[in-house]
C-alpha cells in the first residue's frame, strides 16, 4: 500500500507516512474589508417619560401573574361590592371578612336605605291591593309585586356567607401555588372578559326589563322603579357570579386534565402521578365547598325564581279566555328571564361537577399501565380510586345538589302548583256574571206576582157582576 506525499494544502512540507506532521500551521485568515455602506435601521421615536400603557390592555385584556381567580372575576366582585352585597376585605393575595370594617359598614348603610325605601313602597302596595276589584287572578297578579321585593332578604344572608367566600377565595390562591410548583406554568382561565361583559351587560337588561313592565302593567308607579332595578340587577349578578364561579371549576379541571394527559405519555417517577392526585383532590374540595359557602344565599334564589315562575305563568295562563294584553308582555318577560336564570344556575353547577369528576375518570380509565412500573401503576389505581370516593358535585349545604335534575324536580313541582291555581280559580264563581242573573230572576218573579193580582182582581170583578144580577132576578 502507498501513501500520498503530495501536500497540496501546504506546499513544501512533506508528509511522513501520508499524513501531515504541521498540520495545525494553517494561515490565519486575512481581514477584508468591503466598502459597502451598511443599511441605515430605521428611525424609532423614543418613548416619552409621560406615556402610559394603552387602556385597551389595562381593561379588556390584563396580564394577571398571581391571584388569578380573583383578579378574572373581578369586575362582578366590584359590582356586589359596590352594591353593598359583599363585605369583602382584600390585601394582596388574602381576602378576609371583618364586621368592624368600612366595607361592612358601607354595606350596612346601603341596606338601611333600601330597607327604608321599600318599606314606603310596601306601604302605598298594600293600598293597591285593597282597592283592587277582588278577582283571584287579579290578586294574584298584584301580590307578584311584592314577591318581587323578596331579594333584599339575600343581602344579609350574603353577608353571612362573605367569611366562607373569603375561604374559598385563599383557597383558589393555594391551588395556584400548588399548580405553579407542579407544572412551572401561570394558571391561566381567561375570564376577565367574560366578566366584565356581565357586569356591564346585565345592569342594562335589568333596567330595560323592569322599564317594560312598568309600562306595560297596572298599577306600577313610577316611584316604585328604583328599588325593583336594584334587586333586578341584585338577583342576575348573583346568577352570573354562580356562573363564573362554576366556569372556573370547569376551566381548571380542563387544564389540570390536559397537563396529566401531558404527563402521562412520558411518566417517570411515581411521585408525579401522587402530585397531580394531590392537586385533583384540592380542586375537588373547592367545588364542594363553592356550593357550602353559597349554600344559603342560593337556596333562596333558587326558590324565589321557582315563586316568580310559577306567579308568572299563572298570570298568562289565566288570561288565555279572554285573550292576551299588554299587561300580559311584563307577564310574559319576567317569565321567560327567570326560567332561563334557573336554568343557568343548574346546568352550570352540572356542567362544573361532570368537569372536575368525569374528565379525570376518562383520562385514567385510557392510560396504558402495561408500559408503567409497578409504583406508578399503584398510583394510577389510587388517583382513580380517589375520583371515585371523593365526590365533586355542587351541593348547597347537602341540601340538594345543583345540577339539571334539579331544574327538573323544579318544573314538575311548578305544573302541580299550576293545576291546583287554575282548579282553584274555576272553581270560584265569577261575580260579573252572577249579578245579573240574579236581577233578571228578581224581575222574572216581580212580573208573575203583578200578573197573578192582575188575574184575581179580574176574577173576583167578574163573580161580584154574577151575583148582583142574580139578587135582582
Amino acid at each position: 500500500m502507498s501513501y500520498y506525499t503530495n501536500n497540496s494544502l501546504y506546499p513544501g512540507i512533506s508528509l511522513a507516512n501520508g499524513f501531515a506532521n504541521r498540520i495545525e500551521e494553517k494561515p490565519k485568515s486575512k481581514i477584508i474589508f468591503l466598502d459597502v455602506t451598511p443599511v441605515p435601521s430605521p428611525y424609532i421615536k423614543p418613548a416619552s417619560t409621560n406615556s402610559i400603557v394603552p387602556i385597551k390592555d389595562n381593561l379588556i385584556a390584563p396580564e394577571i401573574y398571581k391571584d388569578i381567580v380573583y383578579e378574572n372575576i373581578k369586575p362582578v366582585f366590584t359590582l356586589l361590592r359596590l352594591m353593598g352585597v359583599l363585605p369583602l376585605t382584600r390585601s394582596p393575595g388574602l381576602n378576609q371578612f371583618y364586621i368592624a370594617s368600612p366595607s361592612m359598614l358601607y354595606s350596612i348603610g346601603c341596606y338601611t336605605c333600601l330597607i327604608g325605601y321599600v318599606l314606603y313602597l310596601s306601604l302605598n302596595k298594600v293600598q293597591i291591593l285593597r282597592t283592587a276589584e277582588g278577582k283571584f287572578e287579579e290578586a294574584v297578579i298584584e301580590y307578584l309585586f311584592t314577591v318581587y321585593l323578596f331579594p333584599m332578604l339575600v343581602i344579609p344572608i350574603f353577608w353571612y356567607e362573605t367569611r366562607k367566600i373569603a375561604d374559598i377565595l385563599n383557597g383558589w390562591v393555594e391551588f395556584e401555588k400548588a399548580y405553579r410548583s407542579l407544572s412551572g406554568r401561570i394558571l391561566s382561565i381567561k375570564l376577565y372578559r367574560k366578566a366584565l361583559a356581565i357586569a356591564l351587560i346585565i345592569p342594562i337588561l335589568s333596567a330595560t326589563s323592569v322599564i317594560i313592565t312598568h309600562i306595560t302593567m297596572l298599577h306600577f308607579k313610577l316611584m316604585q322603579m328604583l328599588p325593583y332595578i336594584f334587586l333586578e340587577i341584585l338577583t342576575y349578578v348573583l346568577g352570573g357570579y354562580w356562573y363564573l364561579l362554576c366556569e372556573t371549576l370547569s376551566v381548571c379541571a380542563n387544564v389540570l386534565a390536559e397537563d396529566f394527559q401531558q404527563a402521562l405519555r412520558h411518566i417517570g417517577p411515581a411521585g408525579i402521578v401522587a402530585e397531580y392526585r394531590a392537586l385533583w383532590l384540592r380542586l375537588s374540595k373547592l367545588a364542594r365547598n363553592t356550593g357550602i359557602a353559597n349554600c344559603y344565599s342560593f337556596t333562596f334564589v333558587n326558590l324565589y325564581l321557582f315563586l316568580i315562575i310559577t306567579l308568572s305563568v299563572y298570570g298568562l295562563l289565566s288570561q288565555i279566555s279572554e285573550g292576551f294584553g299588554t299587561k300580559d308582555i311584563g307577564l310574559a318577560l319576567t317569565a321567560f328571564c327567570s326560567t332561563f336564570l334557573l336554568f343557568f344556575i343548574c346546568d352550570e353547577a352540572h356542567y362544573a361537577s361532570q368537569n372536575v369528576r368525569t374528565n379525570f375518570q376518562k383520562k385514567l380509565l385510557m392510560v396504558e399501565l402495561s408500559w408503567m412500573n409497578t409504583d406508578a401503576q399503584t398510583e394510577v389505581n389510587m388517583f382513580l380510586r380517589a375520583t371515585e370516593m371523593n365526590p365533586s358535585q355542587i351541593s348547597l349545604g347537602g341540601f340538594f345538589d345543583v345540577n339539571r335534575h334539579l331544574f327538573k324536580s323544579l318544573l314538575a313541582t311548578m305544573v302541580t302548583y299550576l293545576v291546583v291555581l287554575l282548579q282553584f280559580q274555576i272553581s270560584i264563581p265569577d261575580e260579573s256574571q252572577h249579578i245579573p242573573d240574579s236581577a233578571e230572576t228578581f224581575n222574572n218573579t216581580i212580573s208573575a206576582e203583578d200578573t197573578t193580582r192582575v188575574t184575581t182582581t179580574i176574577t173576583t170583578t167578574l163573580l161580584a157582576t154574577l151575583a148582583k144580577k142574580k139578587r135582582k132576578q
